[in-house]
Parts: structure tokens; sequence; C-alpha cells
């Protein structure tokens, strides 16, 4: 047999082996257009399939469009997806369907750059439109109370720099008038706050979509895998072609020891004779990342 042949059966025979594994497709991504900055969400679509599900829905029936981010805390969280304003500048709540089953995983942790959905107090499959962006390592509380908070997307790309500029703002403690009450918000960021509060002070979601394909996705993965060439050269050196996809994965082959490393639904995964040539499980890219770009990659 000759050797790209040989290439091309171990291919099929890793798809094959991938097809096992319960992540069937590549990950959805969607792009929050903010009035600081675009956030682009990898969505662990096989995860958490109800979350991202039920995540999906508002999105795409545009009840994310025309929100605001409506808490703020340093060092902790950036919460949206639970108020909107309408062409007459009225505060509106987002209308909430039914909620959410918790999906909360060890394996999903609430890491710096995930992003999970928040809950009412005591009630973990209360979930229904509100979501937040993890400041820090927020695994030793999110993880362990209210059944776990359901991370269900990590954000790619720049989106971080974003993010984190809303972390920087000003915040102050407020109340809007609704139509079933009133909205007290005690972390309420604000853009050049000068004592009251226009729509040029709040920080809007303009849109809500999803983005297909998504090269940020692609380049985080290449990052992964240019860190295990330098940190593993012994198993992952030389590539034997540049990174590609196929049947939906992104992976790159290393035909000195026949081994591939490939990314999917915000996974990584190894098959080689490390593995004793089955496909391993390397973590979730919310857990890798945070290594990866403390090592400059």
């Amino acid at each position: 047999m000759s050797l790209r042949s040989m290439s091309a059966l171990l291919v099929q025979m890793f798809i094959c082996l991938l097809l096992l594994i319960p992540t069937a497709a590549q990950a959805t991504t969607v792009r929050l257009q903010t009035v600081l900055g675009n956030i682009d969400i990898m969505l662990f679509d096989n995860a958490a399939p109800q979350t991202v599900a039920n995540f999906l829905k508002y999105l795409k029936s545009g009840a994310y469009n025309n929100t605001f981010i409506h808490r703020s805390v340093p060092g902790f969280v950036v919460q949206g997806g639970g108020y909107a304003l309408d062409n007459s500048l009225n505060i509106l709540k987002v209308p909430a369907g039914e909620p959410v089953k918790n999906e909360f995983s060890a394996d999903r942790s609430n890491l710096r750059g995930t992003v999970a959905m928040a809950k009412v107090g005591g009630n973990p499959d209360s979930a229904t439109t509100e979501w937040f962006f993890n400041l820090g390592n927020n695994s030793a509380n999110l993880d362990n109370q209210n059944g776990g908070f359901t991370v269900f997307g990590m954000v790619i790309g720049n989106g971080m720099d974003i993010v984190d500029a809303i972390a920087k703002l000003q915040t102050q403690a407020v109340s809007f008038k609704l139509q079933t009450g009133t909205l007290p918000l005690t972390d309420f960021p604000l853009i050049n706050f000068t004592g009251s509060i226009a729509k040029s002070n709040l920080v809007l979601v303009n849109s809500a979509t999803v983005l297909s394909p998504s090269p940020d996705a692609d380049r985080l993965s290449d990052r992964l895998f240019n860190f295990l060439e330098a940190k593993f050269p012994q198993f992952f050196s030389p590539a034997g072609q540049p990174s590609a996809t196929i049947s939906e994965y992104y992976y790159r082959n290393y035909p000195g020891n026949n081994s591939y490393i490939v990314t999917s639904n915000g996974s990584l995964y190894y098959l080689g004779p490390l593995s004793d040539n089955k496909v391993l499980s390397l973590g979730p890219l919310s857990a890798l990342i945070p290594m990866v770009t403390a090592a400059g990659f």
C-alpha cells in the first residue's frame, strides 16, 4: 500500500472513530454586536444541547436584539439577556418561555471566558433568557451552588477584550419602572455616565446572529495545535499538512507517528500511539485555552 493510500485509510478510520463520540457536529458560533464591539461565542451544541437550543431559540426570534448588559461585577461576571429597549426607549423585560433543565457538568466549568446561564436562587432548573460571561475562574463558587451554573459556550477571537471593557465601566445602583413593577439594578454598567441616564449610556446589544462558518473557532484550534507542537515536539512534529477540515472536524495529522489532534464541538481529541490508536479526549477548550494563553500562544 502506498503512503498516500495509507494516509487516506487512516483518515477514514479516524472519522469512523470520531462518529462514535457523542459530538457529531461543528460548534455553532454566534455574534453579539454591542456598542463597544463584537463578541463571538462558540456554543457547546452537543455537550449542553437543551441549553444551547434554549439560547438559540431566543436569539433567532430576535429577543436579544436591542437588549443591554444590566449587571457587571469586576472579577466575577458580566450579565445580559434579561432586558431590552423598545422603539420608544421604554425598558422591557425580555419575554421568557419555559425554563430549561439544568445541564451543568464539571467538564464544563465556570472558567474565564466561558458563558453560562443565570437562574433563580434555589432552583437549578430555572434558567430562561439571562446569561453571563465569566470574568475569572469562578469554578469554586458557581460550580458548587444551585446545582451548578450551566456553561454552554465560550468567547472566542478578541471577544474577551470587549467583555473586559464592559467590566471596566463605572457602575451605578438604579431603579427603572417596568409595566410589571420596578427593576432595581445594583451593578449597572454605564458608558460616560454624568448623572442622568440616556440611551447612549447603555451597553446595548444591537443584534445577536448566528455565524457560519466560524474562522475564529478554527484559529482557536490552531493556537492549541501550535502549543502542543511546541510543548511536545516528540509527539506532534512535524505536521503532515496545514490544519484542515474533514467531515466537519478540524484537525492536524502527524505522519511520523500516525497521530492526529482534532477539535470538535468545544473539545480537543487525540488519536495515535499514545492512546493505543483510540480516540482520547484531552478536555474542553474552556479549560485548555487559559493554559495556552498563559504560554503566549
